[in-house]
């Protein structure tokens, strides 16, 4: 039971302890921190304070939280990231360390009643990579452009595709996203018209892989630091031009929102449950096999446009598992360092209100979505809001991210 109060339907309960950085209110300046209830705990102050004196092994942690990012605390890696996390949680329970309940000169440096806090990029993005590990929107969108029998290339049911994407226009959280101009047909220079959302979920990367250290994905797990919601905004009318024969560039680059707070993989293992199943007779090559059969998560994921819900579907909707994205992204030699981002791709479920894009819920521009009463949508307009939610379980095991949030701006 924690001493705090917090919210019955808050996302940020005492099973949670999301890490992010927020902009410290009296210095103006970044600082690493929890979120518990309507209440933000500064890391920075409570390291530099002797907060942490009576975690085992503090040494590691001692100057993680000095940082304006994330970086050095997800380089540890799982075990010691956890560990924070537990000690978090015993020191906000009645019968935990009175680190911050019996010190009140400590609790008013560090703790914070703040359920908007101003937050920023939680992590330096060196690299970011997009997969398509969506079964249910590769298909959907496969149809668009081929035939329903060939709506999935050869490839796709034997590794998780992917691009590399622009680390540089990952938005720190609540950024507006201004609509892009770009070449849209030959001879064609224009404001982009077919503004898009996708919705996703996306892994940072904690404890770095070293070149030509590959790593199969029952090891790669202990590589991921958290996940966040993302939005990976797409301009489809100039992504149609350019994307033969590399693939998006220019459509795609030009903003992909993320919400504000990390949420460990600790705090949701009791939502793991299957992916969607292969239908090849082909055995997966060894580096992609994992032993267990639950591999994703099952997460409410929600997006909506102006407050309206356009979409309701559920995190477990993918046929890659983020720990097999990261084994194939390393299975060449590739490096990874912390805080490359990778993203799910677009994710869609099979019923109606489940796509998880305009370009699957419109057939590609040619049918208007409505998103409430009176109110349709083929392509995102100017001034349009798109929020991202997600959560799981309830009351005091509920997890959730906040708001993966941007304003359309004009171009």
């Amino acid at each position: 039971m924690s001493w705090l109060p917090i919210p019955d339907d808050s996302d940020f309960s005492l099973h949670n302890i999301p890490f992010g950085v927020f902009l410290h209110p009296p210095t103006s300046t970044p600082h690493c921190a929890t979120r518990i209830g309507n209440h933000v705990l500064d890391l920075h102050v409570i390291s530099s304070s002797g907060g942490f004196d009576q975690l085992e092994g503090f040494s590691h942690f001692a100057d993680v939280f000095q940082q304006p990012t994330l970086n050095a605390f997800a380089r540890l890696g799982r075990e010691p990231t956890d560990r924070v996390r537990s000690f978090l949680q015993s020191i906000f329970t009645s019968s935990g360390p009175g680190v911050l309940r019996d010190n009140e000169e400590l609790r008013k440096k560090a703790l914070f009643e703040d359920p908007d806090p101003t937050m920023l990029l939680p992590m330096q993005i060196g690299d970011y990579t997009d997969f398509c590990a969506g079964k249910v929107h590769a298909y959907n969108a496969g149809c668009l452009f081929r035939s329903p029998e060939k709506a999935l290339q050869v490839n796709y049911e034997h590794l998780p595709i992917g691009y590399h994407g622009r680390a540089s226009s990952v938005l720190p959280p609540g950024t507006p996203v201004r609509r892009p101009w770009g070449q849209t047909a030959e001879g064609v220079f224009e404001k982009c018209k077919r503004l898009d959302l996708e919705l996703e979920l996306a892994a940072f990367v904690g404890k770095e892989v070293g070149p030509w250290d590959s790593k199969n994905a029952e090891a790669a797990g202990e590589h991921i630091f958290g996940f966040v919601l993302m939005n990976d905004w797409s301009a489809r009318d100039i992504q149609a031009f350019e994307y033969v024969p590399l693939g998006p560039f220019t459509g795609k680059n030009f903003g992909t929102s993320i919400s504000p707070w990390i949420v460990l993989p600790s705090a949701l293992t009791a939502f793991l449950t299957a992916p969607l199943q292969r239908t090849s007779k082909i055995p997966l090559q060894s580096y992609l096999q994992q032993t267990r059969t639950e591999t994703v998560y099952e997460i409410s994921l929600t997006a909506e446009i102006n407050g309206h819900t356009f979409t309701k579907i559920s995190g477990k909707n993918l046929l890659w598992s983020f720990d097999q994205m990261l084994a194939h992204h390393t299975v060449t030699g590739c490096g990874m360092n912390p805080g490359d981002l990778i993203g799910s791709g677009t994710i869609s479920g099979t019923g109606s209100k489940e796509a998880g894009c305009l370009l699957e819920a419109t057939k590609g521009g040619k049918v208007s979505v409505a998103i409430a009463e009176g109110v349709e949508r083929t392509w995102l307009e100017d001034g349009d809001v798109v929020v991202i939610k997600g959560h799981c379980g309830e009351g005091e095991r509920r997890v959730g991210w906040g708001e993966c949030k941007g304003l359309v701006l004009p171009a």
